[in-house]
């Protein structure tokens, strides 16, 4: 029987969701809680993969269990994991459906605050600049939905057996005070460190480092600087994650990164 886990973790613990040798990432710590209730081992099957320090506010992975259980097995997971992992809801699907491969839409959001705040310092970016030109920035979001082929924007795009994504939304919102920026992006698939290199790319332009039509012409081109740096992890949250079959709301806010904000579109 195959069962999907809505889940939430802060990215910061985690040297990123899949699990790698000599570090410790978020599917290996649920992997082996499921041993301790199960005394076996269960592979699980994540939605996607973050990078290490990156969030999930919502975040779904599946498994496979040879006969359905007869306990809380909700209570007694979240019992065995840490605080900086969640779990929601356990959802019994049909046996071929997959979290990663099923998935129609992912959304993220990045958080940048401008000053400098002990309470953000692991929930969003802090760059420190005072004067970015945010009319500009929000112009060079408003070009991501018009475009499909992401190439430049990737890492490694030849791994890819195509670099085109489907960007169904995408914004620019700020708080009141223009200190604290949000980026928002919504699309079927995402390529390797995809969101962190536009974000980077926006913050230049934000700077008057890099213009519009430079900005496009990565899309055009095809073709992007090999100095380019994504944004830092920090600040970027998997925000939420449907199916054609399965559409859960987020269960958890994004903590202090949203408490008190009213966030407007520029």
């Amino acid at each position: 029987m195959r069962y999907f886990f809505h889940i939430a973790y802060q990215g910061q613990y985690f040297s990123g969701w899949q699990r790698q040798p000599d570090a410790k990432s978020v599917q290996e710590v649920i992997e082996q809680a499921l041993f301790k209730i199960f005394k076996i081992a269960i592979p699980i099957y994540g939605c996607g993969r973050t990078d290490a320090e990156v969030h999930a506010s919502q975040f779904f992975f599946h498994v496979n269990l040879a006969k359905e259980f007869d306990f809380d097995l909700l209570f007694r997971l979240n019992k065995v994991l840490p605080d900086s992992i969640a779990v929601f809801d356990i959802v019994k699907v049909e046996p071929k459906a997959h979290a990663r491969f099923d998935a129609v839409q992912r959304k993220y959001d990045y958080f940048i605050h401008t000053y400098k705040d002990p309470f953000l310092s692991n929930q969003s970016s802090f760059y420190q600049e005072s004067n970015l030109d945010l009319n500009q920035m929000k112009s060079a979001v408003n070009l991501l939905t018009k475009y499909k082929d992401y190439r430049a924007f990737c890492t490694h795009p030849n791994k890819y057996e195509h670099t085109n994504c489907n960007v169904m939304e995408a914004d620019l919102l700020v708080n009141d005070k223009e200190d604290r920026i949000r980026f928002h992006i919504a699309s079927n698939r995402f390529l390797g460190k995809m969101i962190r290199i536009i974000v980077g790319q926006l913050i230049k332009i934000g700077k008057g480092e890099l213009s519009i039509d430079e900005f496009e012409s990565h899309f055009i081109n095809l073709e992007i600087d090999n100095v380019v740096a994504p944004a830092r992890p920090t600040g970027l949250y998997l925000s939420k994650v449907t199916y054609p079959y399965l559409n859960l709301a987020p269960r958890t806010d994004l903590v202090s990164v949203m408490e008190g904000t009213s966030w407007v579109s520029i």
